[in-house]
């Protein structure tokens, strides 16, 4: 397996079918690939969609989570469970356009192992006024403490490589600073332009920053761990002769 797919959804029952329909259409003959949506505690007709779905696209995986425990845990299940080396992820609303996820996984492969991960940033926002205000804000306020070089942090169109995710310190929100957390890592980032679009149907079950204070902690946390990053020794074994 080349590449996994990893989608967090929550109440998303009538996105299931359209977005795994694009994301086929997207990947399709060009990598060996696999699909994992992760069920994240969805009270509606979600995990019923993707038991049919499954029927019909036998790479797809569904996982489940008892409770809802956010899109950070989502996202960690996903990868943990995903057996492709290289790994991406979008949104499971609609808004992320996967027409956008070959040049994602191209630009992993393309940068070599110093690249640890694509980075999707968004134009043409379709969302509220007042929501692209507070994502202006919040990426402003991020780039000035992290420095992370990144405009947009909030897509959720990104690509990684399995192994170098699996090396961040894992917390509540990880999804929003994996470029300053990749970059701590000592890999480099890609970065692509992608579309937004609006939202097919149902409404946001993940809040930006979902809530302020919790947002600034985590900002602080990231910051900390940056600045207590030691370099990794290299390591030899000493074989007797």
């Amino acid at each position: 397996m080349a590449v996994s797919i990893v989608v967090p959804v929550r109440n998303e029952a009538e996105n299931i079918v359209p977005l795994i329909e694009e994301i086929s259409a997207a990947l399709e003959g060009r990598w060996a690939y696999e699909i994992i949506y992760v069920n994240d505690g969805s009270t509606d007709a979600t995990a019923e969609r993707l038991a049919a779905a499954m029927k019909r696209w036998p790479n797809l995986r569904q996982l489940k989570h008892g409770v809802s425990s956010g899109q950070s845990a989502a996202v960690r299940s996903g990868v943990r469970a995903a057996r492709g080396a290289i790994v991406a992820t979008l949104d499971g609303d609609g808004q992320n356009d996967p027409a956008f996820l070959p040049d994602l996984i191209g630009a992993i492969e393309k940068g070599g192992v110093g690249v640890g991960l694509a980075a999707g940033q968004r134009v043409g926002r379709k969302d509220t006024g007042f929501k692209r205000l507070q994502s202006r804000a919040a990426n402003a306020i991020r780039s000035a403490i992290l420095n992370d070089g990144t405009r947009d942090t909030g897509c959720g169109l990104k690509a990684f490589r399995r192994e170098v995710f699996l090396m961040m310190p894992y917390f509540d929100g990880l999804h929003r600073f994996l470029p300053a957390l990749v970059r701590r890592e000592g890999y480099d980032i890609a970065y692509v332009d992608v579309v937004d679009r609006p939202r097919r149907s149902g409404v946001s079950n993940y809040g930006f920053f979902d809530r302020l204070w919790i947002g600034i902690m985590d900002l602080l946390g990231v910051w900390w761990l940056i600045r207590r990053k030691k370099p990794t020794p290299v390591v030899t074994e000493v074989t007797s002769t």
